[in-house]
């Protein structure tokens, strides 16, 4: 019962996230944008120490660091990639403007609600590891979430959507995580030996975002100042994930 009140705070908390987008939207374009690239450096570095520090070694601890583990890890990588590539969801941390346009509006409402989803599984599987893994997984999918949402919403304004339903689409693909956590509790836990795997999946997952999606939007600026800030925000997201384990 604790695994289930667990799993359903925690989607809730993420759900409630796509709600943030509209606290920062009116932000002049160059606050926001200073604004995201702060949250998507912190968000690399929380969802590679998520992967590396938290989701693998859980994974190691049941099987150890055998062969099948390392291709989960490979999947993970590659579902996403296959996930962008053909589902047409578009995973970006930057507001749609002339400058880097967003050509979906429904589709992204569609995308980003499969992601979400996605979300609810890992974060049912990780509770249903431990509440430690858990807290780790729905911190690293939070930090992730903001940036994002913020630019989903951005998305389905430029798309010509009034405030009001753009807020509530987002709001309805967010819920989806609560759809996952409800799968992963009532199927995943009756498959003896899936966590791992669908943990080592998730992680290769969170390098992909993390490698594909973030650090490139953080390549693009190239100042020395700029990018030790962005050193230093994903050091801190690393730090921060790193911290969990030392005060479990």
């Amino acid at each position: 019962m604790n695994v289930w009140i667990e799993s359903l705070i925690a989607v809730i908390l993420v759900s409630l996230v796509s709600l943030v987008g509209i606290f920062f939207i009116f932000l002049k374009e160059k606050k926001l944008e200073k604004f995201l690239l702060g949250m998507v450096s912190f968000s690399a570095g929380a969802l590679f120490g998520g992967a590396f520090l938290h989701l693998i070694p859980e994974a190691v601890e049941e099987l150890g660091f055998s062969f099948k583990i390392s291709v989960f890890i490979i999947l993970g990588i590659l579902f996403f990639f296959v996930l962008e590539k053909f589902i047409f969801w578009r995973h970006c941390h930057v507001p749609t403007s002339e400058k880097h346009p967003h050509p979906f509006g429904m589709m992204n409402v569609v995308g980003d609600g499969f992601h979400n989803l996605i979300d609810g599984l890992v974060i049912g599987a990780s509770f249903l590891v431990n509440t430690n893994l858990g807290i780790a997984t729905t911190f690293a999918v939070i930090i992730h979430e903001i940036p994002q949402e913020i630019s989903d919403f951005g998305v389905l304004l430029h798309s010509g959507m009034s405030k009001g339903k753009a807020l509530f689409l987002n709001f309805i693909s967010a819920l989806m995580a609560v759809v996952g956590v409800l799968i992963s509790l009532i199927f995943v836990s009756r498959i003896e030996g899936l966590v791992p795997y669908l943990l080592a999946l998730t992680a290769g997952g969170f390098i992909y975002i993390a490698g594909s999606d973030l650090i490139p939007e953080l390549k693009k600026e190239t100042g020395a100042k700029k990018s030790f800030w962005q050193f230093f925000w994903v050091a801190l997201g690393i730090v921060a994930m790193a911290l969990m384990i030392v005060f479990e």
